[in-house]
């Protein structure tokens, strides 16, 4: 169920989605932790005008709205990537390596929104990139992941995803 509703956002473009799938990051997010941002992935400028959207910046700012963390858009792609979709774990980690540039983060909680995680590969790039402009700490939150160790891959609704080790 969960991977058709965002399979539906995603590349129906029912963006409507993006407040109920808000809502889970919302009570997937640490209580005992502040943040000073939500930074969603960026998208490359010719895939988000090809979307419409950028997926993650919904998210970003259903949460903002329930919780009063700003979205701040201190990331950026400063690369075109292929698509991550069927390509292997160490072929993700090229693919987005220093694809990611980010500003205006010093001494900054960032809480990284994402829709899905698979491997890690853009969430720890993103990380990276966030660090090395001075965040503080960086937690990752995303609405899914994918199971890759089961047959067909499939989403799994894993909330525990607020961690600061990416």
């Amino acid at each position: 169920m969960l991977r058709e509703l965002i399979h539906l956002y995603k590349y129906g473009k029912v963006k409507t989605l993006a407040l109920p799938l808000s809502g889970l990051l919302v009570r997937a997010l640490p209580r005992d932790e502040a943040f000073d941002a939500a930074v969603p992935v960026p998208l490359y400028w010719r895939r988000r005008l090809q979307r419409g959207f950028n997926q993650a910046e919904l998210l970003a700012r259903g949460l903002s709205r329930r919780t009063g963390i700003p979205v701040v858009t201190a990331l950026g792609r400063v690369r075109p990537t292929p698509n991550q979709a069927g390509l292997s774990t160490s072929a993700r980690r090229q693919n987005v390596a220093k694809a990611f540039r980010a500003r205006n983060v010093q001494g900054k909680r960032i809480l990284l929104i994402d829709d899905v995680m698979t491997t890690g590969a853009t969430a720890a790039s993103c990380a990276l990139a966030l660090k090395q402009a001075g965040a503080r700490r960086v937690a990752l939150l995303t609405v899914a992941r994918v199971d890759r160790r089961m047959a067909g891959w499939r989403l799994t609704a894993d909330h525990s995803m607020a961690e600061g080790k990416v």
